[in-house]
């Protein structure tokens, strides 16, 4: 799987990767119209010059990112998007200067329809890569939401702008940050009756992350007329918002019938008496987002202690030639993400980012530490958890045998904790519940090896195509 030679001066540098700057950016927070879809090829990632590290993951076409969930089943073979460039152009120190012109990156891609058989293995041979692998929604576990009917707030807004699709006639919204209001919004043009946003944040806790130094949120004022747009339709449709509310329990027989809404104290933790049951038969929830670090772990790439790949004011890895942009590097949003990635792009072609760009990265920076502040995880959220709630909706494992086991093993290895329970073992491979799972148990956050963020295996890929990687690359020299 490792392909030989040196990069002539002259050559390309591929982007690689998916995220929300190609995203419509209709959200305060980020749009994840895109976020749910198949991947179009499954990819390897290694330095042409050393040891390297093997990568397999998913990329898909930056133009591709911006279709509807229409196209999703389309025959897409297009991997990334190569432009020309020359080798180690940059000054030292400066814009390119970690691109070293003596090492290449090698990028291993199956070309062909998702999940098909018998698809194309390529090496395209390149300068430096540009990682935008995004980000998914993360759904806290509470009792009932194995369900029929639970989505995350991301499936359903994919669903609702891509197809008109409503996921229920009477739907609750509920989660944490402000991608919640879009998302209600696609519902009510979709034609669902939603009953409500619930927003887990209370008004003390969104004071504390978007009053503080106010002129600051000027580089955003966009944002502005957004939020003036959704509280607009909110107020037509008389949907009700509630800070300090959330969805702790799902409710049905084989789906769906009604959920239970509880206020929250400030830690996330529910007030006894406050409980309230709603008839309802979807409940769409999403609390934030956990980025894609398969590919950028497996590259080497640092990863810094708030669970982000670490760069520099360039873009750059800790990664010679790989540079990193978007929902990797922080839950920013659309802004964030596509002033990212021009500066990754101008970075690793060798060229200086322009300070328009940079003024728009730091603006964006500071949005994302409000949504941090405002909206991130709480830890008494775990107090509305019951023995036999499902943790891992894959292998079907609950909160009390999940507990118990970390409990009598003594285990503080995420990796022995999961052959285990088989928590994380399933077919989404932890995306769903891997941070729960560390949260809960305490394993796994230490060394980013050892986490639920790192497989070696990025995407679903067929044992025979596998089988025959070794053997039927097609290598091409950019």
């Amino acid at each position: 799987m490792e392909t030989g030679g040196a990069p002539e001066t002259t050559g390309y540098r591929a982007q690689l990767g998916r995220d929300s700057a190609s995203a419509s950016g209709d959200s305060p927070g980020l749009d994840s119209d895109h976020r749910d879809r198949q991947s179009v090829c499954d990819t390897s990632v290694r330095s042409t010059s050393g040891s390297g590290t093997s990568v397999h993951g998913t990329a898909e076409h930056p133009d591709q990112a911006a279709e509807t969930s229409r196209s999703r089943t389309a025959d897409r073979t297009l991997i990334g998007r190569l432009e020309r460039g020359s080798a180690g152009d940059g000054d030292p120190g400066g814009p390119g200067s970690n691109t070293d012109a003596g090492t290449a990156v090698a990028v291993h891609a199956l070309i062909g329809p998702a999940d098909a058989g018998g698809r194309e293995a390529r090496t395209f041979t390149a300068d430096a890569i540009v990682l935008a692998t995004g980000a998914h929604d993360r759904t806290l576990p509470f009792p009932g939401w194995h369900l029929p009917g639970v989505f995350t707030a991301g499936a359903a807004q994919a669903l609702a702008k891509g197809e008109r699709i409503a996921v229920g006639r009477r739907v609750v919204v509920a989660g944490a940050g402000p991608f919640l209001l879009p998302v209600a919004q696609s519902l009510t043009a979709a034609g669902a009756d939603v009953l409500g946003v619930f927003e887990a944040a209370r008004p003390a806790a969104l004071a504390k992350g978007w009053l503080p130094r106010p002129w600051r949120l000027l580089a955003a004022a966009h944002k502005g007329a957004e939020l003036a747009g959704y509280a607009a339709h909110h107020l037509a449709g008389r949907v009700p918002y509630r800070l300090g509310r959330a969805v702790v329990e799902a409710r049905g027989d084989g789906r769906v019938e009604e959920v239970v809404i509880a206020r929250l104290d400030a830690d996330w933790t529910p007030v006894p008496g406050t409980e309230r049951t709603v008839t309802a038969d979807a409940a769409c929830v999403s609390h934030g987002f956990t980025p894609r670090l398969e590919l950028s772990i497996a590259a080497g790439c640092e990863i810094g202690p708030d669970r982000f790949v670490t760069v520099d004011d360039r873009q750059r890895t800790s990664v010679a030639n790989v540079y990193a942009a978007g929902e990797i590097t922080g839950i920013g949003g659309v802004d964030a993400a596509l002033a990212e990635g021009r500066i990754a792009g101008r970075s690793a072609a060798g060229s200086p980012a322009s300070r328009a760009d940079l003024r728009r990265r730091d603006a964006t920076a500071d949005f994302a530490r409000r949504i941090d502040a405002a909206h991130g995880i709480r830890p008494g959220w775990t107090a509305w958890l019951r023995d036999d709630t499902v943790v891992c909706r894959c292998e079907e494992v609950a909160y009390g045998p999940l507990r118990d086991a970390a409990a009598a093993t003594r285990q503080t290895s995420l990796r022995s904790l999961k052959l285990t329970t088989r928590a994380g073992l399933g077919i989404c491979q932890a995306r769903m519940c891997g941070r729960t799972v560390e949260d809960l148990t305490g394993a796994g956050s230490a060394r980013a090896e050892d986490t639920t963020d790192r497989r070696p295996l990025a995407a679903p890929i067929r044992l025979g195509d596998l089988a025959g990687l070794a053997t039927t690359w097609k290598d091409t020299h950019v």
